[in-house]
């Protein structure tokens, strides 16, 4: 089986639920209570395309400003960056184009932006519009979704994206960062393995014919 190897980093403000959407598809369970991320935290997801199998090695930073100067690090030869914000905090909405213009100047051109507005859940609290979050998702050029840790909203569709657009780049040989290779043996399927096929996301394709 072809394989897509592919790093995604998780960046945004403390509190904004970066490690509950990666535990929530992990575990296909959300913890009210979960610790602050020290440093960055390793995840894999593998999802299969029409027979590819697209692993991602997924980056879960800390939020704190304490660890920022170790954000770099991470996200060095990242494929894709999943840009988190809090849809009832507008500061952590503001803050995530500081991270867009560390990550242009630092990663280059050719890395996949998805723009991701968590907490959907709390709609008497939300402060952030719809159209304002897709109206700034379309100047730099991201995909942007709402998503919600706790009732499960968007969060395998985040990550849908991400091997979507992979996929897709890596078809037509686009970037040549990504690791496309036929490992010997038996295909090894965890739990975190989905099977996906392109007939059947036609709003992730619609989404990513934008950006």
């Amino acid at each position: 089986m072809k394989t897509i190897a592919v790093k995604v980093v998780v960046l945004g403000s403390q509190g904004v639920g970066k490690t509950s959407l990666v535990t929530r598809y992990e575990t296909k369970s959300f913890h009210r209570k979960s610790s602050s991320t020290i440093g960055a935290s390793f995840s894999n997801v593998d999802i299969l395309l029409e027979g590819t199998k697209v692993k991602m090695q997924v980056w879960d930073t800390a939020g704190q400003e304490r660890f920022r100067s170790m954000a770099p690090m991470y996200y060095r030869g990242a494929n894709a960056a999943l840009l988190i914000f809090d849809l009832s905090n507008y500061v952590t909405f503001t803050d995530i184009q500081s991270w867009v213009s560390e990550l242009k100047s630092r990663v280059g051109e050719g890395l996949m932006l998805v723009l991701v507005g968590n907490k959907q859940d709390l709609v008497d609290d939300r402060v952030v519009k719809n159209a304002t979050a897709q109206d700034y998702a379309d100047s730099i050029g991201a995909t942007f979704l709402e998503t919600s840790a706790l009732d499960n909203t968007g969060v395998q569709e985040m990550f849908n994206i991400v091997a979507v657009e992979m996929f897709k780049r890596a078809d037509k040989e686009e970037n040549s960062s990504l690791r496309v290779y036929s490992p010997d043996g038996k295909n090894q399927r965890n739990e975190n393995t989905s099977n996906v096929k392109l007939s059947e996301i036609p709003v992730l394709e619609e989404r990513n014919k934008c950006c």
